[in-house]
């Protein structure tokens, strides 16, 4: 199954590479933000859905929260989900 998790934007690591340092679920990895721009680019502080290092879309806390909730409540596949995060590593 994939999954798209969110995140919160911590800072934006390399402007020219589009990277961003995020945390999910307490873990702090470099997501790709290419994908996203305009009123749309993230900023610090704000929330993004991730899936496979790459942000797919900006959402507010309260949508981040929901979806943070709805995806624990899928047991061994968000687990799963969670171990690539800490797995992975984008530099």
């Amino acid at each position: 199954m994939c999954l798209a998790i969110p995140g919160k934007v911590l800072e934006i690591v390399d402007e020219r590479r589009q990277i961003a340092r995020v945390e999910v679920v307490g873990v702090r990895r470099n997501v790709n933000i290419g994908l996203l721009d305009g009123e749309d680019r993230p900023q610090p502080g704000d929330y993004v859905l991730i899936h496979v290092g790459f942000a797919l879309t900006k959402i507010d806390e309260a949508e981040a929260k929901e979806q943070q909730r709805m995806l624990e409540g899928l047991g061994q596949a968000y687990r799963d989900e969670v171990d690539q995060i800490r797995t992975s590593n984008i530099n």
